[in-house]
């Protein structure tokens, strides 16, 4: 499944570029599949996507597969990248990015 208004090659070069474990940069993956550049509107739409269980939240064991939401094949993220990716958007410490914590993190 992929976002609307993403360009194809853009996330397909987006993954490519993280095949391997430990290479995942949730800034550098923003930025190369232009969600960076999309609207809050946008952003708001990819987070509830990300949201899997619509608990208003994107909890560590969706961040783990955050890449399969952007193509089914991609692989789940390693612990160390799952728990960087959470320290980096849990800005309030209570273990979840809500989402402002994550479009903060897509902006900033």
């Amino acid at each position: 499944m992929s976002f609307a208004g993403l360009n194809d090659a853009d996330v397909a070069a987006a993954l490519a570029a993280c095949t391997a474990a430990d290479s995942f940069n949730h800034k550098a993956f923003f930025a190369k599949v232009g969600l960076a550049s999309k609207s809050n509107d946008d952003v708001k739409k990819a987070f509830y996507v990300i949201d899997q269980d619509k608990s208003g939240f994107i909890e560590e064991d969706e961040l783990k597969l955050f890449l399969q939401n952007f193509s089914a094949s991609a692989r789940a993220l390693t612990d160390a990248e799952t728990k960087a990716f959470l320290a980096d958007g849990d800005k309030d410490g209570d273990g979840m990015i809500g989402v402002d914590e994550f479009a903060a993190m897509i902006k900033g």
